[in-house]
């Protein structure tokens, strides 16, 4: 816990919740007659409202992206490295928006809800979401809190994945796009990854297909092999070499099948966190959304012509070692963009902590992202004296 706030903190924040009762119409054609968003902001809404950021959050992440909710709180918000005052993100000159997903597990409307039809949890009833759904969703939060166009929309990974959606199919209502450790849609290497982590929620005894609430029990085992799967893929082999090596728990050979090295540990021990704080029918829900993910399969597949349809500038980060969403994915969106004549900046960190380096302090990352943002708050600032 922090004994005191830090100066680069947004500090203490509390959590909106912000009620829909206007049907939202899915990709998969199920409607949602009325849900729930929560959401925190960080910083003030200038006079022109042309200084709002909106954060969108990675597969197990939520609205909780700065500050700390009470003085008992272990660590800050998930992306709290980039959000503050003086920080890249910096919340001095931008009114920041941070948002759970709807089918998420903190708050917003998803599967651990109340079904208002049946008065009983959703479950796995709850309809499986795409990212159109939720770019959708996030636009009539900004209609709600009067914001017409962001600043710029900013994401890692699967949230990266949501601010190219924006680009597309709001392309009025986002200034920038910042888009990192992302790609345009995921390989079969990776859906396979996720199919893996579902099978194994899937396959647990007390999974009951889905209905584990009923039942007063989680899936705890199949969501501990899932996130130690998903674990392994945001880390890379020099990361895991320099933090763990081949070091044993106890400094030497116990010729048994408990956990004996460093690392057997360090992934028991995420899965055992993850596994009692993350919902298994929310998980199912995400990955899904991931694999789905193809906006260019709307245009014959032609991500030039997908991405011709923004009008808004980019920029675009990916990591050497991130080999989840390699740098390579990120180039095909930077080469769509270049021949779209859109307006891109790239950069390419040299990192060695695989996917999660865009969660990192990375140096060369922030002054590069800080630099990216500063220009993006100087136009606000012309924007608003103009207006």
């Amino acid at each position: 816990m922090p004994e005191v706030i830090p100066v680069d903190s947004v500090g203490l924040v509390t959590p909106k919740t912000q009620h829909f009762s206007e049907p939202l119409t899915l990709r998969s054609g199920r409607v949602l007659n009325e849900y729930d968003l929560v959401y925190e902001t960080y910083g003030k809404l200038n006079e022109s409202r042309s200084n709002a950021i909106l954060i969108c959050h990675a597969l197990s992440g939520d609205h909780h992206a700065a500050g700390y909710h009470s003085m008992d709180d272990k660590k800050p918000g998930w992306w709290d490295t980039c959000i503050g005052p003086g920080k890249a993100i910096d919340t001095n000159r931008f009114f920041v928006v941070s948002l759970n997903n709807l089918g998420g597990c903190s708050g917003s409307t998803g599967p651990t809800s109340i079904n208002p039809e049946t008065g009983k949890v959703y479950g796995p009833d709850f309809p499986i979401v795409a990212v159109r759904d939720w770019v959708q969703s996030q636009a009539r939060l900004a209609d709600v809190l009067g914001i017409e166009c962001w600043a710029a929309v900013v994401g890692g990974s699967l949230g990266g994945m949501q601010v190219l959606r924006w680009s597309i199919q709001y392309p009025e209502r986002l200034k920038h796009a910042v888009v990192i450790a992302s790609a345009p849609k995921l390989s079969a290497q990776n859906i396979a990854f996720n199919e893996v982590a579902r099978q194994a929620i899937a396959k647990d005894p007390d999974f009951h297909d889905g209905w584990y609430t009923e039942k007063e029990t989680i899936p705890k085992a199949g969501l501990m092999q899932a996130r130690m799967l998903g674990h392994l893929t945001y880390l890379s082999d020099d990361a895991m070499r320099q933090k763990f090596g081949r070091e044993l728990r106890e400094g030497k050979l116990n010729y048994s099948f408990a956990p004996e090295f460093q690392v057997e540990s360090y992934l028991h021990y995420q899965g055992e966190k993850f596994s009692t704080r993350f919902d298994a029918n929310t998980y199912m829900l995400m990955t899904k959304a991931l694999d789905y993910f193809d906006p260019a399969a709307d245009y014959n597949n032609d991500l030039q012509a997908c991405l011709s349809q923004a009008q808004c500038r980019f920029l675009v980060v990916s990591f050497t070692t991130d080999w989840r969403f390699a740098p390579a994915r990120s180039e095909e969106i930077v080469n769509a963009l270049v021949h779209a004549k859109k307006d891109v900046a790239y950069a390419c960190i040299e990192s060695e902590s695989g996917h999660d380096a865009f969660l990192m302090p990375i140096p060369r990352y922030l002054d590069i992202f800080s630099a990216y943002m500063d220009g993006v708050a100087t136009r606000c600032q012309v924007k608003g004296e103009r207006s």
